[in-house]
């Protein structure tokens, strides 16, 4: 605890809760961090809406709401996660871990929110935010980059051709455990050959089918 606390930059008074933050639901559904993560991704998007308002004061409010869904989803928060190696401190299932679980976006990503929520909650709003802007930095210096997600990307690109249809995405299977799934997920547009995608959600295998697929695009 006191290498991971030193990686937050906080000492908890109460390092329960830091235990619960990184408690997955395979490893106690009682104890697990999913009530924490709820309240860590609303402070997370305050923090982040606060930061776009002060620092892009010319941006309109439809740009800052990219920004923003660039800045606090699932991607974004296991590249957070990634950057204080929270993987290696997560309490999973013996099956999660041998599964690499301690490297799956939404395991990571969830477990970030959670750790946020427990920074504010044992140290005020200005712990969790000094937290946030330290490790949302380079993701902030990011943002003149395509801020749409693969799937938002994919599905302008095949409606600015003439007679384009949207992508359709097909779910072809999901396997392992409740706590636990695999999904794979198909992508077909209209003149292409299809391209697959995996993820531990269906929302996740749709972002990485639709990422191969635009990666297949725009090397023909």
């Amino acid at each position: 605890m006191s290498e991971l606390e030193t990686r937050l930059g906080h000492t908890f008074k109460d390092r329960d809760l830091l235990a619960r933050a990184l408690t997955h639901a395979s490893a106690s559904t009682i104890q697990s961090n999913e009530r924490l993560e709820f309240l860590g991704d609303r402070v997370l998007g305050l923090v982040i809406a606060e930061q776009l308002h002060d620092r892009f004061p010319q941006d309109a409010e439809g740009i800052m709401a990219l920004k923003l869904n660039a800045l606090v989803r699932s991607e974004a928060c296991a590249r957070a996660a990634e950057k204080i190696g929270l993987g290696e401190f997560l309490i999973l299932a013996n099956s999660e871990a041998v599964s690499g679980g301690r490297r799956k976006e939404a395991i990571l990503a969830g477990a970030c929110e959670a750790v946020i929520a427990a920074l504010y909650l044992d140290g005020g709003f200005d712990v969790a935010r000094d937290f946030i802007l330290r490790n949302w930095e380079e993701q902030f210096a990011g943002l003149g980059r395509d801020m749409r997600d693969a799937k938002t990307a994919l599905q302008e690109w095949a409606q600015a051709r003439k007679g384009g249809a949207a992508p359709i995405y097909k779910l072809v299977k999901r396997e392992g455990p409740d706590h636990a799934p695999r999904f794979v997920v198909e992508v077909d547009v209209t003149g292409h050959l299809p391209m697959t995608g995996e993820g531990s959600s269906k929302r996740e295998a749709e972002q990485a089918a639709a990422k191969a697929m635009l990666e297949k695009l725009t090397a023909e």
